[in-house]
């Protein structure tokens, strides 16, 4: 399928001018959704969201570590019962 074959008829200016303002205001409205993108990806790339980010790895990892120490330190003391 071309271009031709899949062009509107129209059949009068009013329809023209109603098509063209809905263009209009779908690119205004594509237009401010990369805006929204472009902030929502400074927020994320601030020196402040990736700081914050880091110390949220850090601290899970940290209670991952303590976590996995209390069960090794259960089994430890299980084990030293049963000999």
């Amino acid at each position: 399928m071309t271009n031709i074959d899949t062009m509107k008829e129209y059949s009068s200016f009013e329809e023209i001018d109603r098509d063209l303002e809905i263009l209009k205001l779908q690119t205004q409205i594509d237009k401010e959704a990369i805006k929204l993108c472009i902030n929502q990806t400074k927020e994320n790339l601030s020196p402040f969201s990736l700081l914050g980010s880091a110390m949220g790895t850090v601290v899970k990892k940290a209670m991952d570590l303590n976590i996995v120490s209390k069960i090794f330190r259960i089994k430890q003391l299980v084990s030293s019962f049963t000999r």
